[in-house]
């Protein structure tokens, strides 16, 4: 078959081309001629295979909503297709951050880039990425060379369709994905700067809603599983929705722009999900300046200390250069001081390159048995695994390398840790078996959203005595228990109605506290307040787009303390029903004054519609918006900041939306709500909008002919 085409020429031109160039006796004999091409052609391809080419037979196929399917020859074919297909979808935005991963943004692009310069180098992301490649397994290196490949022969094809400013990065090499790979998860989820300079744990916006739902609970009979991950929509944190077809593997699921693999995926027979979890994979350690040193069990240790050369690209084009002196201690790096102490910076997993192989291999798998031996590695730094399957199976796994500490909780590690002692320095991780986990509980269902793994379930199927002190800490805020409520109530869920409670708005803080509050307001609020409580009376207690109660509400609750404001605060016997209560009502109701004042003055009145000041506004598109603040006990999260005239615009939470139930065949509906296209000129960026306003999910074609019924582009390597 390889022999019809070569480079799309048709055979037949090949044949009177040779036949212009050879001796009339062989001119005089076509068959002959036909034979030596036929013989030239297979030695030239067979060199080419050996020589790390891709082999013949790989193609892709663009359904209508810009996802890549994507079917392999090989692995390898694979991975360079889908590395072709990322450069489509998100060229400019891929190559940026791989400029940025080899601590070289700065240089590239200029000054904006210097201070992420400064952290990527300080972690030592590109040198540990070059020896994280060397350490790979041959075969998968290769794949990961395939992806590189791919990534540039998309350029050398296409010139005119990327950047010019981003093309310095090129040619990419495999070292180079490993270094977004940590950049990502090691340097950005893991811990940030921002965190780092503010010695700081708190949650940050990146969060997830992930459910498990047994075949006991489901009313198909047939397992499910909700993928919900909450993001930023910009940046490294943007999904590519694709799948993955290749001798062994038959995968669909997203992956973070950059990433070779999918990261959230399912295949016929069983799938997975992650949430960002309670965990904790790095430590402040404070140390006790001597001299040029350090004190370390009573003994003076030197730093160890290198200067890189950094390099800032200028205005007018030329570079100017400025050192950059790396100090480290047996902890790590020295990253910040605190009251003129250094803080050096200690992170889990920078010993552990196969957290890219494990993915490939989790995709690979066909039953809980095979999927946790490959879990078992251990090389995903942190991520909550929410699973289901074909045969029934559900199960919930507080993923991750958690230091094996000797003493303290999870509060005191939250801290900063002494630094003078061996005591506090941790050295080794729990093993697989060591780690919170939960198969098939009596409930039928699991959940997270974002909360420790002892409330995934009700009756507790994870008690948390039975774990150290220090692996996760205890509490559920409202949008887990929310979360929860929507599964004990139903006791039989059908696929639509797993959708259905996904996109639920109902704030649970309302539930909880908005009777007190208009009673209270009745009771002793001046007019304005008691206006506001009639607005809440009627109000819906969702933040859906016609909603008028709902931005009032959101108003108040952010001037009230969480911490200090109610009678009853979280307690662990009682996890899904407090807090509760108004620890002082007529503050509460000054509060809802306040509140009052600033929505009337900004809208003209208390009962504007949500849906008029949250809008989904991204690109050229502005449509009424839904969603809100999880911390309002919102179980459908969009986080929104100010834009214009008092509007807001959404900037993360939910982002890639998989629902699937593993009926024969699997079926499954999905969403990326800004598009699965950033490039210039793509009608896949934004082209899903509308249907986040609409709170809906569109069908995920899986079969080749369902994607053929709705093929926009192909091709054919």
């Amino acid at each position: 078959m390889f022999v019809t085409r070569v480079h799309s020429i048709p055979f037949r031109n090949i044949l009177s081309c040779w036949n212009a160039r050879l001796p009339s006796a062989l001119r005089k004999n076509p068959l002959r001629v036909k034979a030596f091409i036929i013989a030239l052609v297979f030695g030239m391809v067979v060199a080419c295979q050996s020589l790390g080419a891709l082999p013949r037979g790989t193609e892709i196929l663009w359904d209508t909503y810009g996802v890549p399917h994507i079917y392999g020859k090989d692995a390898r074919s694979a991975f360079y297709a889908f590395g072709w297909a990322q450069m489509q979808s998100h060229g400019d935005l891929l190559l940026r951050l791989y400029g940025q991963a080899r601590g070289r943004g700065a240089e590239y692009w200029g000054e904006k880039y210097l201070e992420s310069d400064k952290w990527t180098l300080t972690m030592g992301v590109p040198s540990r990425a070059r020896s994280w490649y060397e350490a790979q397994n041959p075969s998968f290196r290769s794949y990961l060379d395939g992806f590189a490949q791919g990534i540039n022969a998309y350029v050398k094809e296409n010139p005119n369709l990327i950047d010019d400013s981003v093309e310095v990065v090129l040619p990419v090499k495999g070292e180079d994905v490993l270094a977004h790979l940590q950049r990502v998860l090691h340097f950005t989820f893991m811990v940030n700067p921002e965190q780092v300079l503010g010695i700081s744990k708190q949650k940050s916006k990146a969060g997830s809603n992930g459910w498990s739902i047994a075949p006991k609970r489901s009313a198909s009979g047939n397992a499910m599983l909700l993928a919900n991950p909450h993001l930023p929509w910009s940046d490294l944190f943007l999904w590519y929705e694709a799948q993955i077809t290749a001798p062994g593997i038959d995968a669909y699921g997203a992956s973070l722009v950059g990433i070779p693999v999918l990261n959230i995926a399912f295949n016929e027979n069983l799938g997975w999900t992650h949430t960002v979890n309670t965990h904790d994979g790095w430590d402040a350690y404070e140390l006790k300046r001597f001299g040029d040193g350090y004190m370390y069990d009573g003994k003076v240790r030197p730093f160890e200390t290198k200067t890189i050369e950094l390099k800032v690209k200028l205005p007018d084009g030329t570079l100017r250069s400025e050192p950059l002196e790396i100090k480290s201690s047996v902890h790590g790096p020295v990253v910040t001081q605190k009251d003129g102490k250094p803080i050096a910076l200690r992170v889990v997993g920078l010993d552990r390159p196969g957290a890219l192989e494990q993915w490939w291999d989790m995709a690979r798998a066909q039953n809980l048995s095979q999927f946790q031996e490959v879990l078992r590695r251990l090389q995903l730094p942190m991520f909550t695994v929410m699973y289901a399957d074909r045969e029934g199976h559900i199960m919930h796994l507080f993923n991750g390398q958690v230091p094996v500490h000797s003493q303290g909780d999870f509060k005191y590690w939250q801290g900063i840790i002494p630094g003078d002692t061996s005591k506090t320095l941790w050295t080794k991780i729990h093993p697989y078996q060591d780690l919170p986990r939960v198969i098939d509980p009596p409930s039928g269902w699991l959940q997270n959203a974002n909360d420790p793994p002892w409330t995934t379930t009700f009756p507790l199927a994870i008690k948390p005595d039975d774990y150290p002190p220090y692996m996760a800490p205890r509490f559920m805020d409202f949008r887990a228990q929310r979360s929860a409520r929507m599964l004990d109530e139903d006791e039989k869920i059908s696929f639509d109605e797993m959708i259905e409670y996904k996109h639920s708005t109902r704030m649970e803080l309302a539930d909880r506290i908005l009777d007190d509050l208009i009673a209270a307001t009745r009771k002793s609020g001046n007019e304005m307040a008691k206006r506001a409580a009639t607005v809440l009376e009627r109000w819906d207690r969702q933040a859906n787009a016609d909603s008028k109660g709902a931005v009032l509400f959101a108003t108040w609750a952010q001037e009230i303390d969480f911490d200090k404001a109610f009678s009853k605060p979280w307690v662990e016997r009682l996890p899904r029903t407090t807090p509760d209560g108004l620890v002082n009502p007529t503050d509460a109701v000054a509060l809802l004054e306040t509140a009052a004042t600033k929505v009337e003055k900004a809208y003209g009145k208390l009962d504007v519609a949500w849906g008029e000041v949250f809008r989904l506004k991204y690109g050229n598109v502005d449509l009424p918006g839904n969603g809100g603040d999880g911390d309002l006990g919102i179980f459908r999260v969009i986080n929104f900041a100010p834009s214009k005239e008092g509007k807001f615009q959404p900037v993360a939470g939910d982002s890639y939306v998989a629902a699937i139930e593993f009926s024969k065949p699997v079926r499954a509906m999905a969403l990326i709500g800004y598009g699965n296209a950033t490039q210039p000129g793509s009608r896949h960026a934004t082209q899903q909008l509308p249907m986040v306003a609409q709170k809906k999910l569109r069908p995920v074609w899986r079969a080749r002919d369902e994607i053929t019924d709705h093929l926009e582009d192909r091709k054919v390597f």
